[in-house]
């Protein structure tokens, strides 16, 4: 409730009353101290902030916190699909990166890891060369955007053979409020992934490819459109659903809590995701 009020004592909302002058991340500062790194340009602390894995201090809570959320709803929406369903659910236990995956012969049958591997060294060249990648990329760029292509890790793909279509699916942790924040977070899944759609289609004009990404804040109508598009069974929706909202409010308030064990008495984060379910 207090994080939907708004009131959670991060830094900005200390400033907002008064009790606090700097706004910059307490949990990034305290992870940068420890590496010996430097602590200008902090971000600044806000709810969503601390809720997602750009926050340094909070990446392996954020990240537990996600894997709880989304295989659930995963396995869920495997587990409810029509009776005359084809699609398959490629990933349930966990993510697989691009390189993996193509080692399945189902892979195999959308296009050869060779002729991808060309579009994707070919097509990564849109993606801007991040500031600690420059060194690997001098290096050998080809080979810089063949290993970024095969190293990336969808939160979970489906295919349907016969009708040549496979969907990547990505969720999104949205603590926001703003209806803005969920467009942002939108862009950002499709930016995400914008190097594999680009080189599958060159590899395998055949194939139709598409993104469903999923938000912790969208409305119903929005998530039973998806589960629609993904044949889940229209009767087993509101089960989904429910379940989904109670792990959503159930890892935001341990992520709330393991930042209170980071932040103020130096624990480890990762100790109270680990009750999780």
């Amino acid at each position: 409730m207090v994080a939907i009020a708004g009131i959670i004592p991060v830094a900005k909302w200390l400033a907002k009353i008064k009790q606090r002058s700097n706004v910059s991340c307490r949990l990034w500062k305290k992870a940068q101290d420890q590496r010996g790194a430097s602590t200008e340009n902090l971000p600044e602390e806000t709810y969503g902030h601390i809720s997602s894995a750009f926050c340094d201090g909070m990446v392996t809570t954020i990240t537990a916190a996600h894997h709880f959320i989304w295989r659930h709803l995963y396995a869920s929406m495997q587990a409810a699909q029509t009776p005359t369903s084809k699609l398959r659910f490629v990933t349930p236990d966990k993510e697989s990166s691009m390189s993996t995956l193509w080692q399945k012969e189902e892979f195999e049958q959308i296009c050869s890891r060779e002729s991808l591997t060309e579009m994707a060294a070919e097509t990564g060249k849109t993606i801007a060369v991040k500031e600690h990648e420059k060194e690997r990329y001098d290096f050998d760029p080809t080979m810089f955007y063949e290993n970024c292509f095969w190293n990336q890790r969808p939160d979970g793909i489906v295919i349907n053979k016969y009708h040549r279509t496979s969907y990547i699916l990505e969720f999104k942790q949205s603590s926001d409020k703003n209806e803005n924040f969920l467009r942002i977070k939108e862009v950002e899944a499709n930016e995400q992934h914008k190097n594999i759609f680009e080189a599958l289609k060159a590899a395998a004009p055949a194939w139709t490819f598409e993104q469903i990404n999923f938000a912790a804040r969208r409305c119903k109508a929005d998530f039973y459109n998806k589960l629609e598009r993904l044949n889940v069974q229209a009767r087993k929706r509101d089960k989904i659903l429910l379940a989904y909202v109670e792990r959503i409010c159930k890892a935001h308030d341990t992520v709330i809590r393991s930042r209170e064990i980071h932040g103020l008495s130096g624990a480890d984060a990762t100790t109270s995701i680990k009750n999780i379910g």
